[in-house]
Formats: C-alpha cells, structure tokens, sequence
C-alpha cells in the first residue's frame, strides 16, 4: 500500500510542475504563431467541379497520341444552313485515295480578322489503297457554329491540299 501511494504522490508532483510547459518553447503546439485570416487571389472562371488544366501527368497516364491527320486533296462543295442557335458548316471533299476515315473540320491555327476558317482533315490507313473512283473518294463533314462565333465574321473559309472553298454572308 505505501508504494502506490508514493507512486500517486510522485506523479501528482510532477504533474503540478509542468503547469508552464503550455508556453515553453519545447512544445510542438508553440511552435508557431496563432492563425490569421489571410486574402485569396480568386481564379478567373473556375469552375470546383471540373479538374483544372495542367501540364502535370500521373505515372500511369498514357502518352498524348499524336496527330496523324492530313489536309484532305480538294475541297469541292461548301454549304452553310441557318439554324435556331446559329449555323451549320456543310463541307463535301474528294480524297486522295480510297479509306479515309475521322473526318472533321478542324479549326485553322491561322486566324485572321473577319474570316472563320476550318480545315478539313483526314486519316488514311497505313497500308496502301487503291484510287478508285471518284465517287468512293468522297467525304463529307460538318460543324455547327454559334451566333456567338459567327459575330464579325464576314466569310466562312474551307481548307484543303490544293484549294480552299470560301463562303460570303450577303
């Protein structure tokens, strides 16, 4: 009985000693000063839901593929429809040869002021393929473009290899 209450005293002892360990500088909590509230530059339209662009990959991501498509040989008929929200770009292509496939109209990287420009792009197989007619040779894309991106824009521009099909507003 005397050595659990020699023990219980011995602590309590202790105990009552380290009433200053709250300020000392041995503490991990005084470490560092109290928290303020601090300002926060707000990023231009961020959206929490949506990940932000980066140029930082994760290990297990896969290599951007690269860009196998060409300008397609010639553009031969251009068409644009109105719609309720904007428009519709009719573009109608001959290929160089047969097996032409992921067709699209691309954005050109070439802007200029008054002109919405598109190339038409394609990918042709890795093998070889014969010519054919032309008639299996053609292809056809199309892009629907808002009121909003057609605001000062005088004529809509269709690229190809050989040509380009340009549409004026009247």
């Amino acid at each position: 009985m005397h050595k659990p209450l020699a023990l219980t005293l011995a602590c309590a002892l202790v105990l009552a000693g380290c009433g200053g360990w709250q300020q000392s500088r041995i503490n991990p909590s005084n470490w560092f000063g109290g928290s303020e509230p601090a300002e926060t530059a707000a990023a231009a339209n961020s959206n929490p839901l949506l990940p932000q662009d980066s140029n930082a990959r994760g290990i297990f991501a896969r290599p951007e593929p690269k860009d196998n498509t060409v300008l397609v040989t010639r553009v031969s008929e251009l068409r644009i429809e109105r719609t309720a929200s904007g428009a519709i770009i009719h573009a109608t292509a001959i290929a160089g040869r047969q097996g032409a496939y992921d067709v699209e109209l691309r954005p050109a990287e070439t802007p200029e002021d008054g002109v919405l420009a598109y190339d038409f792009r394609v990918v042709y197989p890795e093998f070889q393929t014969g010519t054919g007619s032309e008639f299996s040779r053609t292809l056809h894309a199309a892009r629907t473009v808002s009121y909003q991106d057609l605001e000062g824009i005088r004529t809509v521009r269709v690229n190809a290899a050989q040509n380009a099909e340009e549409s004026r507003r009247r």
